[in-house]
């Protein structure tokens, strides 16, 4: 094979159908004791196939079938754009772009090994797109092209093999000098070190261990999740707009990775999958017709409106790809894959940089660790640590929580609602199952200490949520059997995360707010890819929105 003794492989193809070419790559590789660290198959299709068509397809081949099984489960909610799944630890990762192939050719960013070429009738403009993304000596494989396409294929740079029946191979090799010709592969694996051990610090270095990266992470507690990221629990659920904005584009495309590492990495108890009912309180403005979106959100049913105690006219939707999720429990198994060292009580107060990389010092100037890549994930310390470089804001936080009693366990929903603010009602703890409501948002407050006056406006915020929970409970805040967390969020001045690179070797990934479990994830594998030249995790475009340049990062 061609991809032996490669760190990874890309394959770009401009078709997917039933899979059946996906899953026989998968097959390989597994098969393979040569195969790259990593797969990469990135996959355009206009109409992509129902989970059903993907087994039906594979049932004929005994090899293929299971895989095609393990595929399936994961098979929904595919609105136009891309969809990250991984497979085998996250060593194989499937990205496959719902629409029309020119459109995402646009959208796609890496460095293809291999192209597997679909569509006899491929225009020049496409195949120029597809030359776009290759590098030099890249792999074509074609069947039943027409003489038309073959003549394309050689005006764009490729070198055709003699036919040999209905197939057609070929490499990328230009006889003439390409403007910015794209590298055989992006960064080489070595030593990389982490500013913070909260959710987004525990990803990426998470996605970079996976590449092959000898990973050193740095916090200043003694040990991981004690910032924010130490809330007993939190949502995980679409951040879903009538209009289907970015945002809510940008929380799918993180959620659909978080719930797979959440699968792959959590044990019972540390989070549970399910619906969450989002209560609209007043907006009842209706979701845009989107194909695909129903796997995510939907107008709620009365009857699910009855189970919360909400009455048949309230708006409400309900996210069926959601979850609760210990955020600690999370960052912790991140932490704990191999090529990951996590080093506590190393409180990092500047950067330097020598010919060897960067040095990581503390207030004394002594050198805690050096890299030739660092990324800072140090949450709202991040903005002080880069000289103001990027603008970090704190946001302070409190929720309220207790444990069950005779009388309240009777009067919970069985799922979680969210709207404004949120309610999960059966959270297991130390001491038994325990109900979790929040959480105020206090701008520019950095303060942790509990607040008298925030638990009183968490069951403010809960009457509006559920009104009949917030009558039953409102006995245990008067008792002051009512528990309280505090902790501070990050964001940035447009209230999305700050990632990327600002400068050779010093990256960031930080200002997460209050959805860390969103996007943590999907920050940690946009830094791996761009790193590598692998497809990106979403569009292009959408990805431009987090980019930490986006807001006129500050240059030293």
């Amino acid at each position: 094979m061609a991809w032996a003794g490669q760190t990874q492989w890309r394959v770009l193809a401009t078709g997917f159908h039933a899979g059946q070419a996906f899953l026989a790559a998968w097959q390989a590789w597994r098969a393979d004791p040569r195969r790259p660290a990593l797969l990469h198959y990135a996959a355009i299709e206009a109409r992509p196939p129902s989970a059903e068509a993907i087994v039906r397809g594979a049932a004929a081949q005994s090899g293929l079938a299971p895989l095609a099984a393990e595929l399936a489960t994961r098979w929904q909610g595919l609105t136009p754009g891309m969809h990250r799944f991984a497979f085998e630890g996250g060593r194989v990762l499937l990205t496959l772009c719902a629409g029309e192939t020119a459109a995402l050719l646009r959208e796609l960013d890496f460095s293809a090994d291999a192209v597997d070429l679909d569509g006899p009738e491929a225009d020049l403009a496409t195949l120029k797109a597809v030359a776009r993304l290759c590098r030099e000596g890249t792999t074509l494989a074609a069947t039943g092209m027409t003489d038309q396409v073959r003549r394309d294929l050689a005006t764009c740079g490729f070198q055709l093999d003699p036919p040999q029946g209905d197939t057609l191979r070929g490499r990328y090799a230009p006889a003439w000098p390409v403007k910015g010709m794209r590298q055989a592969s992006g960064a080489a694996p070595s030593r990389a070190v982490v500013i913070g051990a909260g959710l987004a610090g525990a990803a990426v270095a998470a996605s970079l261990a996976r590449r092959g990266w000898q990973v050193e992470v740095l916090d200043a507690a003694p040990s991981p999740a004690a910032g924010a990221s130490a809330l007993p629990a939190g949502l995980l659920a679409p951040h879903q707009s009538p209009d289907d904005n970015l945002l809510s584009r940008l929380s799918r495309a993180g959620i659909r990775i978080t719930l797979q590492e959440c699968a792959a990495r959590l044990a019972e108890g540390e989070w549970q999958a399910g619906g969450v009912l989002e209560h609209r309180w007043g907006d009842a403005r209706p979701l845009r017709g989107v194909d695909g979106l129903q796997a995510w959100s939907r107008e709620a049913s009365t009857e699910l409106l009855r189970q919360a105690g909400l009455a048949d006219h309230e708006p409400a939707w309900w996210h069926e790809s959601a979850a609760w999720v210990r955020p600690a429990a999370l960052a912790r198994a991140w932490l704990a894959q191999p090529g990951v060292a996590f080093h506590g009580g190393c409180t990092v107060a500047s950067l330097g940089r020598d010919d060897a990389g960067w040095q990581v010092l503390d207030a004394e100037g002594k050198t805690l660790a050096r890299a030739p890549l660092v990324i800072v994930a140090a949450a709202y310390a991040s903005g002080a640590l880069l000289a103001g470089r990027i603008a970090t804001h704190p946001v302070r936080g409190q929720v309220s929580w207790a444990l069950h009693d005779e009388g309240s366990a009777k009067l919970l929903p069985p799922f979680p609602v969210n709207g404004h603010g949120h309610f999960i009602p059966r959270l297991p703890m130390a001491e038994g199952l325990a109900w979790c409501s929040g959480s105020t948002y206090g701008r520019g407050d950095a303060d942790t200490a509990p607040r008298e006056a925030d638990q009183a406006a968490n069951l403010v915020r809960l009457r509006e949520l559920l009104p009949a929970v917030a009558q039953g409970l409102a006995p245990q805040f008067a008792a002051g059997r009512v528990r309280a967390w505090s902790g501070v969020r990050c964001t940035s001045p447009d209230r999305r995360p700050l990632v990327g690179e600002l400068e050779p070797g010093l990256w960031v990934s930080t200002a997460m707010g209050s959805r860390g479990l969103t996007f943590a994830a999907l920050c940690g594998e946009l830094i791996a890819a761009r790193l590598h030249g692998e497809p990106l995790p979403l569009e292009q475009r959408l990805a431009a929105s987090l980019d930490v340049r986006r807001l006129g990062e500050r240059m030293p």
